[in-house]
């Protein structure tokens, strides 16, 4: 009787370390809508891209034409993605982080929450394109 309540208390133990993963949430190929009429290059949506993360408090680094890595240091929190882009679409893959307990395809749940804004901020951004 003594090992079936170790048993629940360790299984309980386990469920509640899982508490607040989610299924780490990424932007695949997000297309790029923008006001009738308009077109916009390269360099703006890269520059819109930039800008959305930087008012969130994301350190965008070009890396090359239509790729951009993204950090996020939220106190001892770090989050870092990989923004690609081209005139028609872009997509926020998850690359790496700190203290946001990633595995086996699951993350802290704020992780999802702040893709979800840069991915609204970025869409606001190539609108005023």
């Amino acid at each position: 009787m003594k090992f079936l309540g170790i048993l629940i208390a360790a299984s309980a133990l386990a469920l509640g370390a899982c508490a607040g993963a989610t299924p780490i949430y990424n932007v695949e190929q997000a297309p790029i809508v923008l006001p009738p009429g308009k077109s916009a290059n390269m360099n703006q949506v890269t520059t819109a891209i930039m800008r959305a993360g930087s008012s969130l408090g994301w350190q965008m680094q070009p890396e090359g034409p239509g790729r951009l890595t993204g950090r996020l240091n939220v106190r001892n929190l770090q989050a870092i993605i990989d923004v690609t882009h081209d005139t028609k679409s872009y997509s926020i893959k998850y690359r790496d982080s700190q203290g946001l307990n990633a595995r086996d395809g699951t993350i802290h749940k704020n992780y999802n929450g702040w893709i979800q804004n840069l991915d609204k901020r970025i869409r606001t951004e190539l609108n005023l394109l």
